[in-house]
């Protein structure tokens, strides 16, 4: 009988070389798709596209390399640049009345300055270790985040299908059609086809480079009448010239700007607006990661990253920037998943700058947008739709009202709202808990077992529990099963506590948390704690950032 073959011997280092290479190809689909994007948001901002472009590639690089996330990619985005309109407006208004002759006006200049002030204040938030409060986001505020931007990232990609009839500030838009929209809508198809059938093929080329390829090539080779990357500037800007070609980003240094109180006034509120939209999108894009991974990012080193970054890049020319869930999603679902794809990424965007913009101004938009739609799909937790129903009803709410404001507002809004109906529910919740299980000891001292949270919610329920009047001379409170959150919680004792001492009657507390009875040491001439069987608790540990 012929003997078995042997096992074959994993060769050592293979799975990792297969890694670079799935995220070197995967860095290279997503700088592809970084160039429209930041092109748009420019746009969006007030200011040439090339300012964008310096930022996807500067705030991409510097958090692939000191970031808290691999495989997590950063650049321009739309929630920043819709803040920094105004700031730039305002800025070249300035600028006018201080008689300033900039080919752009100072509303660049104020626009680098607050974008360093944002990156200091990012990194202060990463020393202090504030990355890991971004766990304390409710899942339904997540869910409601997640699919508000896929709709915000899927209504972007309708405006690929306008163009502007006279380009400048009183232009309108108007759809196209007849056959180039259907030639549109056929590349569009047939890219998400590529990309949804090709890894059933392949999984180490990803489908979105091997489609953005063979649309391109289909275009340029038949001749067909279709917008480009390069068409889509022209339209936008009203020159035949324009392009994504440009330079090294150029070292702005110090911003040129009046450094006056009333400058850093100006610019402060902008900064910290900003800086925190930044944070929460980075750090909800990173535990979405997380997830879709099973792996951690660390939070806190993130903060201090997109700080690092933005710093740089507001020193040299560019627009700053936070995590990017739309690329991202691409890079994840292409395989990427180490710091060289990140980096692959921003080093491809340069290169596209300085030496390829020829080519990617020949890729049509309609692949861009085929992938991004993909990324929509990809991105939408289309679950949601089923559990609704199946929720409690304030979760239901809670998921659709972070949606709603998500899409017609911004991010950091959007959460902090979502954020606060939570923090409401749950209060009120909780306060409904608050009760206590009556009995007397040997001695004939009554005894309160209290159960639920102590906090300004469930005061009122506190105070109601207890019979003053016709309590023994002697009572006992057991905080066992309970805990006191809050200032309210600690007023409450000591209110119940002079009632006791008004009645000529002792108090007694037993089982507190040492930090509540810290807070009731200037009750002591009132209430007697007993601190022996006393535990700690710790709210948040800064392990989690």
């Amino acid at each position: 009988m012929q003997a078995a073959a042997p096992t074959p011997t994993p060769v050592p280092g293979e799975s990792n070389r297969n890694q670079h290479v799935i995220d070197v190809l995967s860095g290279l689909t997503v700088a592809l798709a970084l160039v429209p994007e930041a092109v748009a948001f420019a746009f969006v901002a007030g200011i040439p596209p090339i300012f964008g472009l310096y930022a996807a590639f500067m705030v991409g690089l510097i958090t692939a390399v000191i970031g808290g996330r691999p495989g997590m990619i950063s650049g321009a985005t739309g929630a920043l640049a819709v803040v920094m309109t105004g700031l730039v407006t305002k800025g070249n208004e300035l600028g006018v009345a201080a008689g300033y002759d900039g080919e752009y006006g100072r509303g660049l200049q104020y626009l680098f300055a607050t974008v360093i002030l944002m990156g200091w204040i990012q990194i202060t938030a990463g020393i202090c270790r504030l990355g890991k409060f971004v766990r304390l986001i409710p899942f339904p505020v997540m869910l409601g985040f997640v699919n508000g931007l896929a709709i915000v990232i899927g209504k972007a990609q309708f405006g690929q299908f306008e163009q502007l009839t006279t380009p400048g500030d009183t232009a309108t838009a108007e759809w196209i059609g007849g056959n180039k929209l259907w030639i549109t809508i056929g590349f569009i198809a047939l890219t998400m086809a590529i990309i949804h059938f090709w890894p059933k093929i392949n999984k180490k080329v990803p489908g979105a480079l091997l489609a953005i390829i063979v649309v391109t090539a289909i275009v340029h080779f038949s001749g067909l009448e279709i917008d480009t990357v390069k068409t889509y500037l022209v339209n936008r800007t009203g020159n035949e010239a324009a392009s994504v070609e440009g330079s090294f980003p150029p070292f702005n240094g110090i911003p040129d700007i009046p450094y006056t109180w009333e400058t850093f006034i100006f610019i402060l509120p902008f900064a910290i607006i900003l800086a925190s939209i930044g944070l929460i999108e980075s750090l909800m894009t990173l535990s979405l990661i997380d997830d879709m991974t099973n792996t951690r990012g660390r939070g806190n080193k993130e903060c201090v990253g997109q700080g690092v970054a933005n710093v740089v890049t507001g020193a040299f020319s560019g627009m700053g920037g936070c995590a990017m869930i739309g690329q991202s999603m691409i890079n994840i679902s292409s395989g990427g998943r180490g710091r060289l794809s990140g980096i692959v990424a921003a080093l491809g965007l340069l290169a596209f700058i300085l030496f390829g913009a020829s080519w990617i101004e020949m890729v049509p938009l309609a692949a861009l947008v085929g992938v991004m739609f993909i990324v929509v799909i990809a991105t939408f937790e289309w679950t949601t739709l089923k559990i609704l129903h199946k929720v409690p009803l304030s979760d239901a709410f809670t998921v659709v009202l972070v949606t709603v404001v998500t899409v017609y507002t911004d991010l950091a809004i959007a959460v902090g709202v979502g954020i606060l109906w939570s923090a409401v529910v749950f209060a009120w919740k909780a306060a409904r808990h608050m009760n206590a299980v009556e009995k007397i000891n040997d001695e004939g001292s009554k005894i309160y077992i209290l159960h639920g949270p102590l906090f300004f919610g469930s005061t009122l329920s506190f105070k109601e529990i207890f019979n003053i009047e016709e309590d023994p001379e002697d009572v006992i409170i057991d905080f066992r099963f309970t805990r006191v959150w809050d200032h309210s919680g600690v007023e409450a004792i000591g209110a119940l506590a002079e009632r006791y001492q008004a009645a000529g009657k002792k108090l007694h507390i037993r089982h507190l948390s040492k930090e509540c009875a810290k807070l009731l040491d200037k009750a002591s001439t009132m209430i007697e704690v007993n601190r022996l069987e006393d535990p700690d608790y710790h709210i948040a540990d800064d392990r989690l950032g």
